[in-house]
């Protein structure tokens, strides 16, 4: 399921009504009615408005419905908090009960109607919301919070009652956060804090506290918008509105499920745009956290590996832990732009800065040898029989005079350098204390990243408390796992905002003329035979051997000499899947009589499996060649999605397998190649010459046009083998399997 906008119709259909018969053109995008324009090829949305959620954060008058100050109660503590808050803000909070004059000493209206003003944000803290919502509706408040649980999460008769919940705000223009959400966004942020900060979305609230927390280390939040159920709002509309804000440095999340895979892919198109680091956990790795989340908020989890490239193609740099959470968007979120990707480890122990560099180097971080010119100028400071080639280890004593600032200022001056980091694995005053005041003060003269790794295992040390978290030019860490993750993450995401173009300006709005030639093979509810699959090949370009279809052993022979020997014979019928294993295949046969033994024993064994054949192909052989699949499936959060790996009758055993949700570029369809284990075999090996990689890529992206243009109407795609030839010669489709929806 993608949600509003892929319905029943065939995708041509649904063009043609838009067109044709002046129907409303598109799902509203966000409160936004799309038009043609704003759909591709299949129907789905290219562009999604920001919501104006300035009123959500900032109002200018609340009402809090079912507000009280009766002792143990407890909407008190939450009414108080409301008040505090409201005061913060400088909002007008107006307390609606239906039998308290006051609450807090604030008059209190007794029902929504009797509100002495249209209010900005009101909080739902009642079992029912429902009736309320409706009366808001009549009241034309612009937002409201349903606090209450007991919706989607528990069960189909919940997920109703959120349906009754959603199609009333819909109808009313209101926008509503939850149900089964907290007051997260209401917190008191600290406003002592400047630099960029870190926006928070939370489908749990409890698991954004740990980032929250970062404010006790002098790291500034600016929201936190805790989405619970998404009845309405997602976070995917937190996410466009964050990353157009000027005070938001990077974005962190925590999801457990997507409402709608198109919606958040837009958002996180609108990030990369404007080059705002996304950073998130994703809920359901495993199939217990997927089954998991689904229990918690009522969401689609997704297919993993869809979701995990889904993510990685937008530029969501995904991490496992709340601590990684924590580290990475705080990185992310202060460190300017590097000026080279070269990483230096810089120690007092040999031991410390061997094991940093395995880490380091293990996470995909360069760990440039430094010239020898450089390698001279440390060895004034260092002792000779020390390595200071990468790392950089000087003995311990240099640190304590003034030296140590000398070294680190004749590293981070190296132009192949951009990231500094020192591991300490624990405090040894007072030179532990120069080191961490000499890398403080580097750190404020350089644009280069400087990091440290703080070990000891108290963290109540000055050096710590006072000097390292009171800079906000130094990362500091208190693992160096979570260090190296976000440096890896800070570094990957430069280069992919560098190079980043939106795959929706470039996607097709229109069919090509394949898709009138493709429409007609299809058979709704049905799986084509080999002939008319490759039939759909050949409709978009896509090259297959020469081959013919015979009913008779003589026919066999006649097309055998055309076709031209050595030949494959295949059975081919619309229900077989895997003819290999019904011994349905003969290869390299190079004889008219052996042709004719073959049809005799294809139909043979066809007639013993009850297979019913439309014929017998005849086909060229190929055999030099690289054996990759291609393919299409349908993932019922993203819809199409495109798959690339290595292929053959071992397909299903290696799994070597990269995956893109279209619209991509070329430039994505060869990262998919870059994604294989395998890949090296695409580069030639063992004396084989380099496989043509271009046409590759050109397979890659007319499999993605046919599932955007059938995307509707094609369940799966299975081109296996694609046989990749040496370079220059192109791919030749030997096989293909589609099922029709």
């Amino acid at each position: 399921m993608l949600g509003s906008t892929h319905g029943t119709l065939t995708t041509d259909s649904r063009r043609a009504r838009v067109i044709a018969c002046g129907e409303q053109p598109g799902p509203a995008v966000h409160g936004r009615p799309a038009d043609v324009d704003d759909l591709d090829v299949s129907g789905r949305p290219l562009y999604a408005d920001v919501p104006d959620l300035d009123r959500f954060f900032r109002p200018e008058s609340v009402a809090v419905v079912g507000a009280s100050d009766a002792e143990g109660r407890p909407n008190t503590g939450i009414t108080r908090q409301l008040v505090a808050w409201a005061e913060r803000v400088g909002a007008r909070l107006h307390p609606v009960h239906p039998s308290r004059p006051s609450v807090f000493g604030i008059p209190c209206s007794p029902s929504v109607a009797d509100l002495p003003e249209q209010v900005d944000l009101a909080v739902l803290l009642v079992a029912d919301p429902l009736p309320v919502l409706d009366e808001l509706a009549e009241a034309k408040a612009k937002f409201a919070v349903v606090f209450a649980s007991g919706f989607a999460e528990t069960g189909a008769a919940g997920a109703a009652a959120q349906e009754r919940l959603a199609a009333t705000v819909a109808r009313s223009g209101m926008r509503l956060l939850g149900p089964n959400t907290n007051l997260n966004a209401f917190e008191r942020f600290r406003d002592d804090l400047d630099g960029p900060a870190i926006a928070l979305i939370t489908q749990s609230g409890h698991q954004g506290r740990p980032v929250f927390a970062l404010q006790e280390l002098g790291i500034r939040l600016s929201h936190w918008a805790p989405t619970g159920n998404e009845a309405d709002l997602e976070t995917a509309d937190f996410l466009s509105y964050f990353s157009e804000r000027p005070e938001v440095g990077a974005i962190a999340c925590y999801i457990e499920g997507l409402k709608d895979g198109r919606s958040f892919l837009l958002a996180a198109d609108r990030a990369a745009r404007r080059k705002v680091p996304v950073v998130a956990v994703k809920v359901g790795r495993t199939e217990t956290g997927a089954r998991t989340a689904a229990s918690h908020t009522g969401k689609l989890t997704g297919a993993d590996t869809v979701v995990d490239a889904a993510l990685r193609q937008f530029g969501v740099i995904r991490v496992d832990g709340l601590d990684e959470l924590q580290d990475t968007a705080a990185l992310l979120a202060r460190a300017r732009p590097p000026v080279a990707d070269g990483v230096v480890v810089y120690s007092i122990s040999g031991g410390t800065g061997a094991h940093f560099a395995d880490l380091a180097t293990e996470a995909g971080l360069r760990l440039p040898v430094l010239s020898e010119a450089k390698q001279a100028e440390l060895h004034q400071w260092i002792p000779e029989y020390l390595s200071v080639a990468n790392p950089v280890d000087n003995g311990g004593h240099p640190v304590g005079d003034e030296r140590g600032r000398k070294i680190i200022d004749a590293i981070l001056d190296d132009p192949a350098v951009g990231v500094l980091i020192c591991p300490i694995t624990g405090p040894f005053p007072p030179l532990s204390d120069r080191l961490v005041k000499d890398l403080v003060d580097a750190a404020e003269r350089t644009d280069k990243l400087v990091c440290v790794v703080w070990g000891s295992p108290v963290g109540t040390e000055p050096a710590y408390r006072e000097v390292l978290l009171g800079s906000s030019r130094v990362a500091t860490f208190r693992t160096a796992a979570n260090c190296v993750t976000a440096v890896r993450a800070h570094l990957d995401h430069h280069r992919f905002v560098a190079r980043y173009r939106s795959p929706f300006d470039e996607a097709p709005r229109t069919p090509s003329p394949s898709f009138r030639k493709a429409q007609a093979l299809m058979r709704p509810g049905q799986q084509l035979s080999e002939h008319a699959a490759k039939q759909l090949l050949r409709a978009y370009g896509i090259r297959v051997p020469r081959e013919q279809l015979v009913t008779s052993a003589a026919a066999a022979v006649r097309a055998a000499g055309l076709v031209g020997y050595p030949v494959v014979m295949k059975a081919s019928g619309a229900q077989i899947a895997h003819k290999t294993e019904l011994g349905l295949v003969k290869v390299g046969l190079t004889s008219a009589s052996q042709v004719r033994d073959a049809y005799r024993e294809l139909t043979d064994i066809a007639r013993h499996e009850g297979v019913a054949l439309d014929g017998v192909l005849v086909c060229q052989m190929v055999e030099q060649g690289v054996e990759m699949v291609v393919g299409v499936t349908h993932d019922e959060l993203f819809g199409p999605t495109v798959t690339v790996g290595l292929g053959g009758v071992l397909v299903e055993v290696l799994h070597d397998v990269a995956v893109r949700v279209p619209p991509f570029g070329e430039d994505q369809a060869r990262d998919m190649l870059g994604d294989l284990r395998g890949r090296a075999l695409l580069d030639g090996v063992r004396g084989r010459p380099p496989a043509d990689l271009d046409a590759l890529v050109e397979v890659v992206l007319r499999v993605q046009r046919m599932a955007l243009e059938l995307g509707d109407e094609l369940a799966e795609l299975d081109i296996n083998p694609l046989m990749v030839l040496p370079r220059g010669q192109g791919a030749v489709a030997l096989d293909a399997l589609a099922v029709c929806r």
